[in-house]
């Protein structure tokens, strides 16, 4: 008999409508909910993170700490966001972005909880290293599911809001931490977001269902551990240097010699592994490098103002927690207005170029006239000085990750966006360690400055007050009262005149980045449509249509030999 030759079966077609129409992961009542439970957990984020801004100086002085506590006290948060969020972000291209995004709460909330029981500077550091490692993960993870749900076009008017949640959070913080403060005690900030945080997981539980794409997960621990290495000894020398051990010293030699041999050697483990924690690949990407440059200015403008605003309105002008929250309403009201307003207007033209250009250029200005900030400064120049700094940030903050997100391959979303986060969190920390260094060395030198004009009589009883430790006010005579909040009010001044030419390069970078239009699909439909355009093998199931109608989570499984394989006799 003649043997019969099988035809090989066509693979299934997705047919046109398939490929053209495959839709948001979440729509209506359930993309509304989801996204309420994303801002809440920014709110979280920023509510946490504020709420103990302007009792910084109480509860440091309480505690007993110094300025460089001061300043580590904020800076260890910053320092375990910033390392933890490639590894959040990384972890989202690679599993269930819901799962640790509900994870990064929980990391958050019991961070939180164990600051409000720390009993010495030291035990506060290391609980808000913890709540930095949840922030880390909201920072990134709340953008990056974001963005897996709606497009970059529609995305500017929700980037406004999550800007306008983060200037609400970061207004009523220090209000609330103040009248906390003033109220019942310091330690209540702490507590007050976890209400907040366990609404959060509750909603995102029930509401947010994303479509998982299983992959082989391959964390990059020696990039995490190099990474984390070579930035922490390269803030902790800014921090120190100047104050414990001069700047041209061994202890600088070992540190900085340090950090740059740590991050070489990340830099080669970053081009070997499979999967590295920031892909260098990344930097090919001119949107994403000159982003990433921007980023760096708009991180010192934006944390460096809410730590040192504080310190301002307590020290340098006398005034209370809760009365110091009241006085940086018009910084947070520029980020709110402009952030807003711009997003509508992105998702309304799809241009956004001509509003971060802007937003650059009034960053500049905005810190030179923080630079003329003194102890007797008028209250309306302080006022409008904060307005145009908080309009420059609104403007150029959420903006970045978005034109990021809108160019880089929607397999690589989560690691760009944590990328770009990680970049402008370490900006703000570098800049805090060095702007609290700096501001540490000065006010030392005018207090004993001021010292050398005051009578025996009016010294009397001041005490050591030529060193780091934050002074109580309170407990001051009056002329010795006034050399310390100048001293304060012309270091802070100094410190944001001496921050301000990073700003230029913020303006550089804005300027250069290409003007790609938004595109239209979220990362959910971009991934589906490649998906789609590839070739299934015979006789499967057309896992594009499926994964677009949800009925399937898809496996990656990758053949490390491509040979065509022999079919079976």
């Amino acid at each position: 008999m003649p043997q019969h030759t099988p035809q090989a079966t066509p693979a299934p077609r997705t047919s046109k409508r398939a490929r053209a129409a495959i839709p948001d992961v979440l729509t209506g009542r359930g993309k509304t909910l989801a996204l309420t439970g994303i801002f809440l957990a920014s709110a979280v984020s920023m509510l946490s993170m504020t709420v103990v801004g302007t009792s910084m100086p109480v509860i440091l002085a309480d505690l007993g700490g110094d300025q460089a506590a001061f300043t580590w006290v904020v800076t260890a948060t910053m320092l375990s966001a910033a390392v933890s969020t490639p590894i959040w972000g990384k972890l989202a291209d690679l599993t269930s972005k819901k799962v640790l995004l509900q994870a990064s709460l929980v990391l958050f909330t019991l961070g939180s909880v164990l600051a409000g029981t720390a009993g010495d500077p030291g035990w506060l550091i290391a609980f808000r290293v913890i709540q930095g490692l949840g922030a880390g993960g909201l920072g990134a993870l709340g953008q990056i599911v974001l963005a897996e749900i709606i497009s970059p076009r529609e995305r500017g008017k929700y980037m406004g809001i999550m800007g306008a949640i983060m200037a609400v959070s970061t207004v009523g913080g220090p209000l609330l931490g103040g009248w906390i403060t003033d109220s019942i005690g310091w330690r209540w900030n702490f507590y007050v977001s976890v209400p907040i945080a366990v609404t959060a997981i509750i909603v995102l539980q029930k509401t947010l269902h994303l479509r998982t794409i299983q992959r082989k997960i391959t964390i990059d621990y020696w990039g995490a551990v190099l990474i984390t290495a070579g930035f922490s000894s390269l803030l902790i020398w800014v921090t120190l240097g100047g104050t414990n051990f001069a700047w041209w010293s061994w202890q600088t030699a070992a540190m900085v010699g340090g950090g740059l041999a740590f991050l070489i050697a990340a830099v080669l483990v970053e081009l070997k592994v499979d999967e590295p924690l920031i892909p260098l690949t990344l930097f090919k990407n001119r949107t994403f490098t000159l982003s990433v440059i921007a980023s760096l200015a708009v991180g010192l403008a934006m944390f460096g103002t809410s730590v040192f605003l504080g310190q301002y309105m307590q020290l340098a002008r006398g005034e209370t927690p809760t009365m110091s929250g009241l006085l940086t309403i018009p910084m947070m009201a520029g980020v709110l207005i402009s952030s807003t307003i711009a997003g509508q207007l992105i998702t309304r033209t799809g241009k956004w170029k001509r509003y971060m250009v802007t937003g650059s250029v009034l960053l500049l200005a905005g810190m030179l006239m923080m630079g003329q900030l003194r102890y007797d400064t008028a209250f309306w120049y302080v006022g409008v000085s904060m307005f145009v700094l908080g309009v420059g940030v609104g403007l150029c903050m959420q903006n970045l990750v978005l034109v990021v997100q809108n160019t880089v391959d929607p397999a690589e979303l989560g690691a760009s966006t944590s990328a770009v986060t990680f970049f402008r969190t370490i900006g703000g920390t570098a800049g805090m360690s060095a702007m609290g260094a700096m501001l540490a060395t000065s006010v030392v030198a005018y207090i004993k400055e001021g010292m050398q004009d005051l009578t025996p009589e009016q010294l009397a009883g001041a005490g050591d007050l030529a060193t780091s430790a934050i002074p109580k006010l309170s407990e001051l005579t009056e002329p010795i009262r006034t050399v310390v909040e100048s001293a304060y009010g012309h270091g802070i001044g100094n410190v944001f005149l001496a921050a301000s030419p990073v700003a230029i390069l913020a303006i550089c970078a804005i300027a250069f980045l290409p003007n790609i239009p938004l595109s239209t699909k979220s990362n959910a439909q971009k991934l589906a449509e490649q998906r789609a355009s590839d070739a299934p093998a015979p006789h499967a199931p057309d896992t594009a249509v499926a994964y677009a109608a949800g009925t399937t989570t898809e496996t990656a499984d990758f053949d490390p030999d491509p040979t065509p394989k022999a079919p079976h006799a």
